[in-house]
């Protein structure tokens, strides 16, 4: 069997699975994980890598909370492998932002120290001022364009590429290439608008 067929495959009985757990499979949950462990260990490896400054965060661990919060009470909502990663992305989002926001108040209380939540390699670094303010400009650019900000969720939070952003989506990845330039502008000039005073 060539690669592709091996991917067809995986895509199908992850597809499989879910349906599932759509159906209220508490097996199907279990035999998930083993399914998409690997993939989103690698978008979050890829998405965590090169970052300068603050939040720190190994990808097995980002994957493992993000997992956790996959599976509660919104479990079984998703439709296929594609909005499964699309909906793994929020949750890799909001596991980054509940860490930053911990960090932040242990600053504010004083005797801060940088520390990581395991190990050294393929860390991901952000000064945790960038990553909330982030995640505030995302929630307002969620109420001009839903969608702009899951293009946002699926490739700086998941590192997700534009072809997977675009089946998670249901767009083509063109129309992804432009919401990520749309997005991007929008949060450069909401993020530092202040900058040039």
């Amino acid at each position: 069997m060539d690669d592709t067929s091996d991917q067809a495959e995986a895509v199908g009985n992850v597809t499989r699975v879910l349906e599932e757990v759509r159906g209220g499979s508490r097996d199907a949950v279990d035999r998930l994980l083993p399914l998409v462990y690997d993939e989103l260990r690698r978008i979050a490896a890829r998405q965590l890598r090169n970052r300068g400054g603050g939040v720190t965060v190994q990808p097995t661990m980002l994957v493992h909370e993000a997992y956790l919060k996959l599976i509660g009470p919104s479990q079984g909502e998703w439709k296929d492998r594609a909005h499964f990663l699309g909906v793994a992305a929020r949750a890799m989002r909001q596991v980054l932002i509940d860490y930053a926001r911990r960090r932040m108040a242990d600053k504010r209380g004083g005797g801060w120290e940088r520390t990581t939540l395991a190990g050294q390699a393929d860390e991901l670094s952000m000064p945790l001022e960038e990553l909330l303010a982030l995640d505030a400009a995302l929630d307002r650019l969620a109420a001009l364009d839903e969608r702009l900000r899951q293009v946002v969720e699926c490739r700086f939070f998941a590192g997700m590429t534009e072809d997977e952003i675009a089946e998670a989506l249901g767009v083509s990845a063109r129309t992804v290439r432009r919401d990520w330039l749309k997005a991007r502008a929008w949060l450069h000039s909401e993020l530092y608008r202040d900058a040039g005073t």
